[in-house]
């Protein structure tokens, strides 16, 4: 395992990699973010990622959903990420399942953080409130066009956003993949216990002239 995670022990030693394998999180998508943020953390030591996605792979989402290619349109997003990260990775332990997130939370699996790889405002208003519930600390993310945006949550909550059925329009694939990066360097911090600013938003756009902006804000504590 050591010669596998070379590097990552060369940036903060064996006790931090080790202390991975012992940490729990749950993936809440599999499409762009959550194919994204499965590989990445996949790699990475986590001892057991709960990937959730009802969803099946279409031919419109592989260009910006980087676990499938063509030859996988029609199955399973969870269980073809999943394969996927095992057989990059022995060390993780990913367990995929085949429902949506209502479903998932009444299984009461308690994970150390979730993850938000969802597109839609309502799923992520139900998990916060579950996030709530549970103690839980959750990582949003979310994706349009070339922008993107990412909050740590732990002491605020989502009730700052309107929850409406908006979807999502056009979406450049880098963004996708960097709004997931950014949320997969969250999680790591936060699992070895590096410091992590929490309850701030990441707002990542390009602006007019095609320069990167990143705008902070402060999320209201309930």
């Amino acid at each position: 395992m050591n010669a596998y995670f070379h590097r990552q022990i060369q940036l903060w030693g064996e006790e931090k990699q080790n202390a991975l394998q012992t940490k729990s999180i749950a993936i809440i998508g599999s499409g762009g973010l959550g194919s994204s943020l499965a590989i990445a953390l996949g790699s990475s030591g986590i001892g057991t990622i709960h990937l959730v996605d009802f969803d099946h792979v279409e031919v419109h989402n592989i260009h910006r959903q980087i676990a499938f290619t063509t030859d996988d349109a029609g199955k399973s997003k969870a269980q073809t990420t999943a394969t996927l990260v095992k057989n990059r990775c022995p060390y993780t332990n990913i367990i995929a399942y085949e429902e949506d997130f209502d479903t998932f939370s009444k299984r009461h699996i308690k994970v150390d953080i979730m993850i938000d790889a969802t597109d839609n405002l309502p799923v992520r208003a139900a998990i916060d409130k579950h996030a709530t519930k549970s103690q839980t600390p959750w990582i949003y993310g979310s994706v349009e066009a070339f922008n993107g945006q990412v909050c740590f949550f732990d002491k605020s909550d989502f009730s700052a956003f309107k929850i409406t059925d908006k979807k999502p329009e056009g979406i450049a694939a880098p963004i996708v993949m960097h709004i997931a990066s950014l949320q997969a360097n969250l999680a790591l911090r936060y699992l070895v216990d590096l410091p992590v600013k929490k309850d701030l938003l990441y707002y990542l756009y390009f602006d007019s002239e095609g320069e990167l902006q990143t705008q902070k804000f402060k999320m209201p504590i309930a």
